[in-house]
């Protein structure tokens, strides 16, 4: 676990959460009752196959859809709507093509009615700080897929919240790019001192950039596992190579090998 989350408070609090979809066919059940908890500053990682309510957990967690049963509890308070506390970013980038990059950063601080000349110079130092400085007049179409997420990671941190809830951000960008850009989110991460939610069904990934790796059953979801991921930091590619690495990701994957394949 990473210095930020050994021994802190549990800012995210899982307590018998599940959820279940009403539709005209009948109940559909997502998520089966889930109990954990995000230290603060901690980066967790959730893994599981398609269709396993990874997304519907984030969403719960961002306050866009309510548990059917339980409760979310984000820094001691109960979540029943959206709030400002998080940041989020979708495997799509979602900028808006005809506003410039430093325009697409500043968006939520437009929706939330903060006051604008508080925030830009930190759009700003975000920008910089991943590599997009140059491009605030730029148009989304102008960049790379990889510095669209990079802008999409800056929009999410610009208000400043305390957690960052990412649903499988780099899933459409190819192999050299996506590892590229989980070597940037982990120096992101260590240096905004942020605490992360991240998902995915890249097991190399989810060690990779993880503290701490949830492991989820197929539908309904349930926690199959939690893996403590005792790699020094920062990691650089080169860990993969790891004999510890290799055993996380294989016992991770031990998980799934009768049933549909992840990375």
């Amino acid at each position: 676990m990473s210095e930020a989350s050994a021994g802190s408070r549990p800012i995210i609090e899982i307590d018998h959460v599940s959820k279940t979809y009403r539709t005209q066919d009948g109940d559909v059940p997502s998520l089966r009752p889930l109990d954990f908890g995000i230290n603060e500053g901690e980066f967790l990682v959730v893994v599981g196959p398609s269709g396993c309510g990874k997304s519907t957990l984030l969403k719960m967690i961002a306050g866009l859809m309510p548990p059917t049963e339980g409760e979310i509890r984000v820094d001691g308070k109960a979540i029943s709507k959206p709030h400002s506390g998080v940041g989020i970013v979708f495997q799509s980038a979602l900028l808006l093509p005809w506003k410039r990059v430093f325009e697409n950063v500043m968006m939520p601080v437009r929706i939330k009615g903060l006051p604008k000349d508080e925030y830009e110079q930190r759009a700003c130092d975000l920008l910089k700080m991943v590599g997009l400085e140059g491009f605030e007049r730029k148009y989304p179409w102008q960049l790379s897929g990889g510095m669209q997420q990079r802008a999409s990671i800056c929009r999410a941190l610009v208000h400043d919240p305390k957690i960052v809830l990412m649903d499988e951000p780099f899933g459409a960008l190819d192999a050299m790019t996506r590892e590229k850009m989980n070597v940037e989110l982990q120096r992101i991460q260590r240096e905004t001192r942020k605490t992360v939610l991240l998902i995915t069904h890249s097991i190399p990934e989810a060690v990779f950039l993880a503290d701490r790796v949830l492991v989820m059953t197929e539908r309904p979801g349930a926690i199959a596992a939690i893996y403590d991921v005792p790699l020094p930091r920062p990691r650089s590619l080169d860990v993969m190579g790891d004999p510890l690495f290799v055993e996380l990701t294989q016992k991770i994957r031990s998980h799934f090998h009768s049933g549909p394949g992840l990375d």
